[in-house]
């Protein structure tokens, strides 16, 4: 029988009243094993925030409250007005629409219950919807659902309409859920997320795993035009570490300021992704050219960083440059004006092979050998070295060629291509000469404070975590106030504002009790003048109560706003360990002195 949508909606209400992970993690199970194998997909979509995966766009489903308060008042028969105060009361579009249908003046109707297909098909028509007449069609759309809807089932309606479900469930939950429900056990969500990582649809896996358990996840390969889930790299800053990880033995590539881009080639189609695994393709169809021309494969999947380069001088320009490229318009002007070159760094993918397994110096012979010479698409600069002076001069030359420092990868025989994680076969090593603190951090918001004085009615500062990966939870940091610009603190509001959440979200850990809780999303690029331990910040606990003995967690002193990092995720931040890497790294050079 097909789902009800009134029963996923009491799920979600468990979820919502929830914050351990292991609870959220056995409720989302049962609910797996409830549902149906052909709509299993609609709800592990719907329950991330998503009606497909990203590498097929994000959905732009168009609506905003004033449109919702619309349909719910024509579906109840009450005014706008009073819509308008109890919105203005509860602060929460999902609960006015909650209360209105449990108000109704227009007698319920005798309809069918609505179930999780039909809902979910209705979001996909709405997101779907374009040109002219589209906006009265979603009206007309959310009206039929709120007629329909019982009023628990209209406040996820209302919520799932303007991206705000809040339910704080991210991909890995969800991972775990499918393996202890189909698995036995979340213990066992490696050989879920292994898939996950070759084909980053959380719907497609979670319906491999419902109808052909273990057995299906591991018939899962990659192919060209769906993006894998990138290999990240952790961080330290003592060279003498880096190559004493690694073996004494390393290939330094220099570590360029642009986009890291996947490139997918399928005989004439190719296609483009980025770290988020969004397509960007439409921004540089000067690359799709170069790949074209330059790439001797029928098929294949490549990495590289794409490069803003001064027309001018050839010299590389910052990564801001390449916000250009995101304008939807006059792409091919803005092409010749902001001109660009792509270093190629890995393959993983070639006419039917995948190269995962191989070690890191194979995989770079295979890129030599099907790559033109050419001025546009060049392979990234990189040197084996084996000691301290050759890694020391390498990475100053990558840093004097406008270079951010040095990529340090392992090219011993397991030095294969981990897609999806995060490990010390690469290891980043930055420097930012303008500060203490030896490198900028990826932080995500997770809270934010009333601003006063000149900072009224915005923001005065904004509470920011790292992610821990292996637990799945955002561990806090530092507040940061400064860096701002007066126009970056106007636009606080309103980049907030979706997501503001009335309660600490479930995959927060935080000590600290700020104005207003918000659902990770955003990120952003952090500098300050040390690392600290602290007895109210909470990332990397554990680590440093094993390692140092001591109850704290490692905040950062004076931190400063840099830059918005929107090609990354929430889950591609800085993890603790990194801040970790960095705390003892730091304790060395103070001994030292």
């Amino acid at each position: 029988m097909p789902m009800l949508f009134e029963t996923l909606c009491e799920y979600y209400d468990k979820l919502e009243k929830i914050t351990s992970k292991i609870d959220m993690t056995k409720i989302l199970a049962d609910l797996f094993r409830k549902a149906d194998p052909e709509e299993i997909d609609k709800i592990a979509y719907l329950t991330v925030g998503e009606l497909w995966p990203d590498y097929l766009g994000h959905p732009e489903l168009g609506i905003a409250e004033r449109m919702i308060l619309r349909a719910i008042s024509k579906a109840t028969g009450l005014g706008i007005e009073r819509l308008e105060k109890l919105l203005k009361a509860l602060g929460d579009v999902g609960k006015v629409a909650e209360r209105a249908i449990s108000m109704r003046k227009i007698g319920a109707l005798m309809v069918a219950p609505l179930t999780v297909k039909e809902v979910y098909e209705k979001f996909v028509k709405i997101a779907k919807a374009s040109g002219p007449g589209s906006q009265d069609l979603k009206i007309r759309i959310l009206i039929g659902m709120f007629v329909s809807a019982k009023p628990i089932e209209a406040r996820y309606i209302a919520r799932i309409a303007i991206g705000q479900l809040r339910l704080g469930v991210g991909e890995m939950t969800i991972l775990d859920a499918l393996a202890e429900a189909f698995l036995r056990t979340r213990e066992r969500r490696e050989i879920v997320e292994k898939a996950y990582n070759r084909v980053p649809d959380i719907g497609l896996i979670a319906k491999i795993v419902a109808t052909e358990g273990e057995e299906g996840l591991r018939k899962v390969r990659v192919e060209p035009g769906i993006p894998i889930r990138p290999m990240l790299a952790e961080r330290l800053e003592d060279p003498a570490e880096i190559l004493r990880k690694l073996g004494g033995e390393a290939a330094a590539e220099w570590k360029y300021d642009g986009e890291r881009c996947q490139i997918h080639k399928k005989r004439d189609t190719i296609k483009l992704f980025s770290r988020r695994l969004e397509d960007i393709t439409y921004q540089y169809p000067d690359v799709v050219e170069y790949v074209r021309k330059f790439i001797k494969a029928e098929e294949c999947i490549i990495e590289g960083e794409i490069v803003a380069i001064d027309p001018e001088t050839g010299e590389m320009r910052p990564f801001q440059e390449l916000m250009h490229r995101k304008r939807k318009y006059d792409i091919s002007r803005i092409a010749e004006e902001y001109p660009v070159k792509v270093y190629l760094f890995d393959i993983v993918y070639l006419n039917g092979e995948e190269l995962f397994e191989k070690p890191y110096p194979e995989r770079r012979k295979v890129l030599e050998s099907i790559l033109k010479p050419n001025d546009h698409l060049l392979l990234a600069h990189v040197k084996i070295v084996r000691s301290l002076e050759e890694l020391e001069k390498w990475f100053l030359e990558a840093i004097e060629n406008g270079c951010e420092g040095l990529v340090v990868k392992a090219v011993r025989g397991d030095a294969i291509y981990q897609a999806g994680a995060r490990g010390w076969l690469w290891i980043k090593y930055k420097r930012d000469y303008k500060s203490e603190m030896a490198d900028t951090v990826d932080l995500v918001v997770v809270g934010a404070f009333a601003g006063k004085g000149r900072r009224a009615g915005s923001y005065g500062a904004l509470l920011l975590a790292a992610y821990d990966s292996e637990r799945d939870v955002f561990e806090t940091v530092c507040k940061v106030g400064s860096g701002f610009t007066d126009s970056d603190l106007a636009q606080l509001p309103n980049l907030l504002q979706p997501y503001i959440v009335d309660r600490k979200p479930a995959r927060v850990i935080s000590e600290i009790e700020p104005d207003y809780w918000v659902e990770p999303a955003l990120v952003m690029e952090v500098i300050g003048a040390e690392l600290t331990l602290s007895p109210v910040h909470t990332a990397g606990r554990n680590l440093i109560k094993r390692e140092l003995g001591k109850t704290a967690g490692i905040a950062i002193r004076f931190p400063r706003f840099v830059r918005w990092r929107p090609d990354k995720k929430p889950e591609d931040a800085t993890s603790p360990r990194e801040l970790f890497e960095m705390y003892l790294a730091q304790l060395r050079k103070l001994e030292t002195k």
